[in-house]
């Protein structure tokens, strides 16, 4: 599983690509395991977006070894 950083999560991770080897994961068991492996996301974890294969995940989604997952935190702008 392809899990990719944007954003100040990318900042707090060092990196902007990270590999999981799981098989499948529920969004909260990605989180559970995000937070171990950076523990620094987690003041960001409510408010960042998961997204699958360049489309949003609704919650609860489930995710396999093939996806591509983007963390995707808020942003601002002007």
């Amino acid at each position: 599983m392809r899990v990719l950083f944007f954003g100040h999560l990318k900042t707090l991770a060092g990196c902007s690509v990270h590999e999981l080897p799981a098989d499948e994961l529920s969004s909260d068991e990605l989180w559970a395991l995000l937070l171990t492996r950076f523990p620094a996301f987690a003041p960001l974890h409510a408010h960042t977006r998961l997204a699958c294969n360049s489309e949003f995940a609704p919650p609860g989604a489930r995710f396999t070894s093939a996806d591509e997952i983007a963390l995707i935190p808020p942003v601002s702008g002007g």
